[in-house]
């Protein structure tokens, strides 16, 4: 008779694109979430938690078509197989469709303006690569239902704010502001309005989108007949004359000195268009109330050159830019880069209401913001473990949870020992393998004379290193205390050591 096949055990690795995340990453990631949401709270914003799972309808931007359900998101049918199969579904790729869906759902019962922020994982079923996974942490506030532009002002503040707030100082950022109305007024003097330009106006945003990567000269390439890549694959352009190429890069180039020179040298090249001329004065009073507002062009600028998600947006764009600089995973220098952008987007709410609902937003990237955190020193990977009380006698358990009841009493983080205590060198390896600070020990002796024996972990490693140093030589790494000493002397430690 054969034998039964076994079956085969997991792997025990993570699936690709996905990633663990322990100890300082998580509290680490939890403190800056608590920062940002402090700063939104303070300008009046709610929280707001929206289910993780939507209809694949509803998310709409990667509404699958027939033959790929599974385009760009994790998605399910349910009751797939039964004869009236359910609703695809769908994992969030983002914060901002299921707003849409929130207010177009509960409009009736909240307040308009909606003045909202989000924060949770979101999923993109897209190719991983190196810093790119398909579940990443996105933090989003956002006004829904106010057409002003002073919206779009109290965005950027925020957003600067927030940098400052979870330790970016200032002159190590900027928010660059934009708009795209101000492109629809350059599209339009250049000849590339009306719906028989579509094509061309794809083109065009698709070039300007990629300003960072290929330089002007890239861009300008692809404004006209084309672009050959290094690889010698060859990109179609819009084909578009000189002189329709000039009017684009004009707005690209467009920065001037200060932002009022920058604001006029826009009306220069939108001169004509109504909606240019709209975008122009919207980018002049997000510049006045900035200004108003204490935030100068070293926090806040207007900078035609932001261009990315102008396919997406309907007027003002900002994106915040880290100015400082790192070296790449080759050793080059270059600036850090991009951790948040927003702009408005009246348009995403009308899918669902027929209506049109002006709305402006911004998403911060908390794991690049993190990377930056790090990059510039300002966070440590180590993190600091709790206070370990060892057990020398497994019948005094209940006076050993007696000292770690006392210590989390004080606001120390603090464990009893709950292996196996018979190896008393591999209580002291734990403590290590937890990056205790300090390890109380108490014995038969101990208890017998009412003291405890306070270990210095962090001093004793530091001493391990390197005896000699003369900072340390004068500074024992255990002391024996009255036990009603205990709390008072860990606090010393910890203060010495922090």
């Amino acid at each position: 008779m054969a034998k039964p096949k076994k079956t085969p055990r997991p792997k025990a690795e993570t699936p690709k694109g996905f990633r663990d995340y322990f100890g300082a990453e998580v509290t680490q990631r939890a403190e800056m979430l608590r920062k940002i949401a402090g700063v939104y709270h303070r300008y009046g914003f709610d929280a707001l938690e929206s289910s993780g799972v939507e209809t694949v309808e509803a998310l709409g931007k990667f509404l699958p078509d027939v033959d790929r359900p599974n385009e760009g998101v994790f998605a399910w049918q349910e009751d797939a197989d039964a004869d009236k199969p359910g609703d695809w579904l769908a994992l969030r790729y983002d914060l901002t469709a299921p707003l849409a869906r929130v207010y177009a759902q509960h409009r009736n019962d909240l307040p308009t303006p909606y003045r909202r922020y989000a924060m949770g994982p979101v999923w993109r079923n897209e190719k991983p690569g190196p810093g790119r996974f398909r579940q990443f942490y996105q933090c989003d506030a956002d006004t829904v239902g106010a057409p002003s532009v002073a919206a779009d002002a109290e965005i950027c503040a925020m957003l600067a704010d927030c940098l400052e707030e979870v330790g970016i100082e200032r002159g190590d950022y900027i928010v660059r502001v934009n708009n795209r109305k101000v492109l629809n007024g350059v599209m339009e003097v250049a000849g590339l309005s009306g719906d028989d330009k579509e094509a061309e106006r794809g083109i065009v945003l698709r070039a300007i989108d990629k300003l960072d990567r290929l330089g002007p000269e890239g861009v300008r390439a692809l404004l006209g007949e084309g672009r050959k890549d290094d690889s010698g694959d060859f990109t179609d352009g819009a084909g578009l004359t000189d002189a329709q190429a000039d009017v684009v890069m004009g707005f690209m180039q467009a920065k001037r000195e200060t932002g009022a020179a920058t604001v006029a040298r826009l009306r220069e090249l939108v001169d004509g268009s109504v909606i240019g001329m709209q975008g122009a004065d919207e980018l002049e009073m997000i510049a006045d109330l900035m200004a108003a507002g204490g935030y100068s062009a070293d926090r806040v600028e207007i900078d035609p050159s932001v261009v990315r998600g102008l396919g997406y947006y309907t007027g003002p764009v900002f994106e915040a830019e880290l100015t400082f600089e790192i070296k790449d995973d080759k050793g080059r220098v270059r600036n850090f880069g991009s951790v948040a952008g927003g702009g408005r987007y009246d348009d995403l709410v009308k899918r669902f209401t027929g209506q049109e609902v002006p709305a402006t937003g911004v998403s911060i990237g908390v794991d690049r913001l993190l990377a930056a955190l790090h990059a510039k020193g300002r966070l440590t990977s180590a993190a600091v473990g709790p206070v370990v009380v060892t057990v020398m006698d497994k019948t005094r358990m209940a006076e050993y949870q007696a000292m770690v009841a006392e210590l989390r009493q004080a606001g120390i983080r603090a464990e009893v020992y709950l292996g196996n205590p018979k190896n008393f060198g591999n209580q002291l390896k734990y403590a290590d393998r937890r990056d205790s600070p300090v390890a109380v020990i108490a014995g038969g002796d101990e208890f017998d004379n009412g003291v405890v024996q306070i270990k210095d972990l962090i001093l004793g490693a530091k001493m391990a290193e390197n005896a000699t140093l003369e900072e340390w030589k004068d500074r024992p790494s255990q002391y024996e205390v009255p036990r009603a000493d205990l709390v008072a002397k860990v606090l010393e430690i910890l203060e010495l050591n922090r």
